[in-house]
């Protein structure tokens, strides 16, 4: 019986190999999402978003953290739902970019938001024991959903999925492999 798949069950920790931007660190994140399955087991056009809990649990948000000097903004939202999550899927094309005030810090972080299109939910992950995560629909994600930014994200997501005008012409998709994240 071979391995079909390695994770990393570590986190990238540590503060040295963040981007910052006019003094602002910069941080990016995914909110996954996948269709629900009708009772029939075919896909309905309902969508699920994938919400986690803060490390200290305290609050419901979307995957994210620091993007590091070593990989592109693509790689970095991936690596963020693979340890926070424990998701895998395609990245895709920017929801948008916000400037906030990290509640903890006291400093303004830019954020960077992406769908992710959820092709797998990992049993083990980085951060299982750390955080929980919940599918949802997206009305009662965007109520559980602590952060303001957090939430005009779902709403740019929500109007793409639901408007052929919305989306960009060309969806730029990433699949990261997992030997890339560790």
């Amino acid at each position: 019986m071979g391995v079909e798949k390695m994770v990393c069950l570590v986190s990238r920790t540590g503060r040295q190999f963040q981007r910052y931007n006019k003094g602002r660190r910069q941080v990016v994140g995914c909110i996954p999402y996948r269709f629900k399955l009708s009772s029939d087991g075919k896909i309905s056009d309902e969508v699920e978003v994938l919400v986690i809990s803060s490390q200290k649990g305290h609050a419901m948000m979307f995957p994210k953290g620091g993007w590091e000097l070593d990989e592109s903004v693509e790689e970095a939202a991936s690596r963020e739902s693979l340890e926070e999550a424990g998701v895998l899927g395609n990245v895709e094309h920017q929801l948008g970019k916000w400037d906030f005030l990290s509640k903890s810090r006291g400093t303004y972080y830019e954020g960077l938001m992406f769908p992710m299109l959820v092709t797998e939910q990992l049993e083990l992950w980085p951060e299982q024991h750390a955080r929980q995560r919940i599918w949802m629909n997206v009305v009662d994600a965007r109520e559980a959903c602590r952060d303001w930014w957090m939430k005009e994200a779902l709403d740019v997501l929500v109007g793409r999925l639901s408007s052929p005008v919305n989306q960009p012409k060309e969806e730029k998709t990433l699949s990261i492999s997992i030997e890339t994240m560790c």
